[in-house]
């Protein structure tokens, strides 16, 4: 994992795209019951059927 700090235009903490997906992941499962590792993994699949879009950044 990328644990090397970026700071925005602002002067902000950037999150890292590993840290987005964990957030994503770890919301998940605690709203569906399934494991945080399996849908890290699942977003993090190079065959997802959403691989042509990319997160929001600024």
């Amino acid at each position: 994992m990328n644990t090397q700090t970026k700071l925005g235009m602002n002067g902000q903490k950037v999150p890292t795209v590993s840290r987005i997906i964990r957030a994503v992941a770890s919301s998940t499962a605690i709203e569906t019951g399934q494991s945080i590792k399996e849908l890290e993994t699942r977003l993090q699949a190079q065959d997802s059927k959403f691989q042509q879009l990319s997160l929001a950044s600024n």
